[in-house]
Protein backbone atom coordinates (compact mmCIF):
# COMPACT_ATOMS: atom_id res chain seq x y z
CA UNK A 1 0.00 0.00 0.00
CA UNK A 2 1.56 3.40 -1.20
CA UNK A 3 0.56 6.01 1.79
CA UNK A 4 2.49 9.48 0.86
CA UNK A 5 4.29 11.25 3.53
CA UNK A 6 6.12 14.37 4.02
CA UNK A 7 8.38 15.35 6.93
CA UNK A 8 8.08 12.23 8.49
CA UNK A 9 4.06 13.23 8.84
CA UNK A 10 1.98 10.17 8.45
CA UNK A 11 -1.34 10.29 6.66
CA UNK A 12 -2.28 7.15 9.41
CA UNK A 13 -1.00 8.76 12.11
CA UNK A 14 -4.31 9.82 13.66
CA UNK A 15 -6.22 7.08 12.71
CA UNK A 16 -5.71 5.19 15.60
CA UNK A 17 -6.13 7.94 18.30
CA UNK A 18 -9.24 8.28 20.42
CA UNK A 19 -10.09 11.67 19.87
CA UNK A 20 -13.87 12.70 20.58
CA UNK A 21 -13.25 16.33 19.93
CA UNK A 22 -10.97 15.72 16.79
CA UNK A 23 -14.02 13.25 15.27
CA UNK A 24 -16.79 15.74 16.36
CA UNK A 25 -15.15 18.54 14.66
CA UNK A 26 -14.29 16.30 11.34
CA UNK A 27 -18.38 15.68 11.33
CA UNK A 28 -19.30 19.62 11.86
CA UNK A 29 -16.81 21.22 9.58
CA UNK A 30 -15.56 20.66 6.58
CA UNK A 31 -12.05 19.65 6.66
CA UNK A 32 -9.16 21.62 5.95
CA UNK A 33 -6.71 20.36 3.66
CA UNK A 34 -3.13 19.77 5.02
CA UNK A 35 -0.52 22.04 4.89
CA UNK A 36 2.53 21.82 3.61
CA UNK A 37 4.24 21.33 6.98
CA UNK A 38 1.54 19.17 8.43
CA UNK A 39 1.24 18.52 12.26
CA UNK A 40 4.35 19.81 12.84
CA UNK A 41 4.11 23.14 11.54
CA UNK A 42 4.55 24.37 14.77
CA UNK A 43 7.66 23.53 14.66
CA UNK A 44 9.03 25.30 11.60
CA UNK A 45 10.37 28.50 12.65
CA UNK A 46 11.53 28.20 15.97
CA UNK A 47 13.38 31.22 17.26
CA UNK A 48 15.59 32.02 19.78
CA UNK A 49 16.97 34.77 20.94
CA UNK A 50 19.92 35.30 23.19
CA UNK A 51 21.48 38.65 24.21
CA UNK A 52 24.97 39.56 24.29
CA UNK A 53 27.38 43.01 25.43
CA UNK A 54 27.27 43.71 21.90
CA UNK A 55 24.28 42.59 20.69
CA UNK A 56 21.80 39.94 19.32
CA UNK A 57 21.69 36.63 18.32
CA UNK A 58 19.11 34.91 16.93
CA UNK A 59 18.66 31.01 15.64
CA UNK A 60 15.63 30.52 13.71
CA UNK A 61 15.12 26.60 12.77
CA UNK A 62 13.75 25.92 9.23
CA UNK A 63 14.53 22.23 8.84
CA UNK A 64 14.19 20.84 4.98
CA UNK A 65 15.30 24.56 3.45
CA UNK A 66 18.25 25.30 1.66
CA UNK A 67 20.05 28.84 1.66
CA UNK A 68 18.35 29.98 -1.74
CA UNK A 69 14.92 28.92 -0.35
CA UNK A 70 15.32 31.48 2.55
CA UNK A 71 15.27 35.51 2.06
CA UNK A 72 15.75 38.11 4.41
CA UNK A 73 14.10 41.74 4.57
CA UNK A 74 14.87 45.11 6.23
CA UNK A 75 12.34 47.93 5.87
CA UNK A 76 10.54 50.18 7.96
CA UNK A 77 12.55 48.89 10.89
CA UNK A 78 10.84 45.25 10.50
CA UNK A 79 13.06 42.47 10.11
CA UNK A 80 11.02 39.63 7.77
CA UNK A 81 12.31 36.28 7.13
CA UNK A 82 10.64 34.76 4.18
CA UNK A 83 11.33 31.07 3.68
CA UNK A 84 9.55 29.15 0.25
CA UNK A 85 9.66 25.25 -0.88
CA UNK A 86 8.30 23.87 -3.63
CA UNK A 87 8.75 19.56 -3.93
CA UNK A 88 7.70 17.46 -6.90
CA UNK A 89 8.16 13.84 -6.28
CA UNK A 90 7.77 11.66 -9.51
CA UNK A 91 8.17 8.11 -9.95
CA UNK A 92 8.17 6.37 -13.07
CA UNK A 93 7.79 2.42 -13.89
CA UNK A 94 10.31 0.73 -15.71
CA UNK A 95 8.80 1.96 -18.96
CA UNK A 96 8.17 5.58 -18.10
CA UNK A 97 4.77 5.55 -17.25
CA UNK A 98 4.27 7.66 -13.89
CA UNK A 99 2.90 5.59 -11.18
CA UNK A 100 3.19 8.61 -8.86
CA UNK A 101 3.12 12.06 -9.00
CA UNK A 102 3.29 14.68 -6.53
CA UNK A 103 3.47 18.76 -6.17
CA UNK A 104 3.25 20.86 -2.90
CA UNK A 105 4.48 24.02 -2.37
CA UNK A 106 4.74 26.06 0.81
CA UNK A 107 6.71 29.10 2.22
CA UNK A 108 6.41 31.05 5.77
CA UNK A 109 7.41 34.05 7.26
CA UNK A 110 8.31 36.03 10.28
CA UNK A 111 8.72 39.24 11.23
CA UNK A 112 10.53 41.10 14.30
CA UNK A 113 11.01 44.72 14.95
CA UNK A 114 14.71 45.52 15.14
CA UNK A 115 14.05 49.28 15.43
CA UNK A 116 14.81 51.77 12.44
CA UNK A 117 18.17 52.69 13.14
CA UNK A 118 19.25 49.50 12.29
CA UNK A 119 20.68 48.85 8.25
CA UNK A 120 21.04 45.82 6.25
CA UNK A 121 24.56 46.19 6.52
CA UNK A 122 24.42 45.85 10.09
CA UNK A 123 23.10 42.28 9.77
CA UNK A 124 25.15 39.13 9.63
CA UNK A 125 23.69 35.89 8.41
CA UNK A 126 24.69 32.67 8.28
CA UNK A 127 22.72 29.58 6.96
CA UNK A 128 23.76 25.80 8.44
CA UNK A 129 22.15 22.45 8.45
CA UNK A 130 18.73 23.82 8.88
CA UNK A 131 19.59 27.16 10.91
CA UNK A 132 19.31 30.84 10.36
CA UNK A 133 22.02 32.45 12.50
CA UNK A 134 21.49 36.26 12.93
CA UNK A 135 23.69 38.65 14.57
CA UNK A 136 22.22 41.93 15.60
CA UNK A 137 24.14 44.85 16.73
CA UNK A 138 22.14 47.01 19.52
CA UNK A 139 21.25 50.37 18.89
CA UNK A 140 23.44 53.07 20.55
CA UNK A 141 20.96 54.74 23.16
CA UNK A 142 20.02 58.30 22.90
CA UNK A 143 18.78 60.25 24.97
CA UNK A 144 16.03 62.54 23.98
CA UNK A 145 16.95 66.05 23.33
CA UNK A 146 15.42 68.46 26.15
CA UNK A 147 13.54 71.09 24.38
CA UNK A 148 15.20 74.48 24.71
CA UNK A 149 12.87 76.11 26.61
CA UNK A 150 14.88 79.03 27.76
CA UNK A 151 14.50 82.86 26.36
CA UNK A 152 17.88 84.07 25.32
CA UNK A 153 18.42 87.64 26.81
CA UNK A 154 20.01 90.33 24.46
Amino acid sequence: MMVPYMFNDDLMDDLFNDNWERDFDRAMHTMQPRSMFGKRSANVMKTDVRETKDGYDVFVDLPGFKKEDVKLDLQNGYLTITANRSENLDEKDNEGRYIRQERCTGSCARSFYVGEELKPTDVAAKFENGILELKLPKAEKQLPEKPNTLIEIQ
